[in-house]
């Protein structure tokens, strides 16, 4: 059902947890009826400096969070928000159809922390 980096990541997820005094937060799902993921941003000079993530979801959920993080890194903030649900879908080699939406946390939360940053405003972790 899973390709083998699902597998990986979902059994050995990469920059999982909170960071201390993000730059900025992004939140996407809801715990109560599903898939849940928070995305922690650090910045420096405009590019992402850490990324860490915490999730309440299935495999395919933790996997793409963890892909997200490692293709988030490094980037400035103007390419980290050209991520797409659809690059985090190829990243991690696919997805069966009926979890083609866990993919679609990641962008979007990574989006909303960005703009979390830009805005100004913190939000408590």
């Amino acid at each position: 059902m899973y390709g083998d980096l699902v597998l990986e990541h979902f059994l050995n997820p990469r920059n999982v947890g909170m960071l201390n005094n993000p730059d900025g937060v992004g939140t996407v799902g809801d715990p109560d009826c599903g898939d849940y993921l928070r995305i922690y941003i650090k910045v420096w000079d405009d590019r992402l400096v850490d990324v860490k993530f915490q999730v309440f979801g299935c495999p395919a959920a933790i996997a793409t969070g963890s892909i997200l993080t490692e293709m988030a890194k490094g980037k400035t903030l103007d390419e980290a928000l050209k991520i797409t649900d659809k690059d985090v879908a190829v990243a991690i080699g696919g997805l069966p159809d009926n979890k083609l939406h866990c993919s679609n946390l990641g962008a979007s939360a990574l989006h909303e922390a960005i703009n979390n940053y830009r805005s100004g405003l913190k939000t408590a972790g």
